[in-house]
């Protein structure tokens, strides 16, 4: 498939290029750092930014939050149908 955008650059405020699957995990990074979240099953969210600092969110209802991170924590995470957007 061609793909005429190819030469473009691409910002936090352009399409997403993908999704993965998140996993939370105590000991385990994402394969690639995320620019957004969807939580399909509301809750709280742990993770580690981008720049290394690790939060947690309050009460959050499903939806699509901006959060660029490298990691979803297990711990302290209670949101499920969780979605990462590259």
């Amino acid at each position: 498939m061609s793909d005429p955008f190819k030469h473009h650059s691409s910002g936090l405020d352009s399409p997403a290029l993908g999704a993965l699957a998140v996993t939370p995990s105590d000991s385990a990074d994402l394969a690639t750092a995320i620019r957004d979240v969807t939580i399909g099953g509301g809750g709280t969210l742990a993770f580690v930014g981008v720049d290394g600092t690790t939060c947690t969110t309050g009460e959050l209802p499903a939806g699509t939050y901006a959060l660029r991170a490298s990691s979803i924590r297990a711990t302290g995470t209670t949101a499920t149908d969780i979605t990462g957007w590259i």
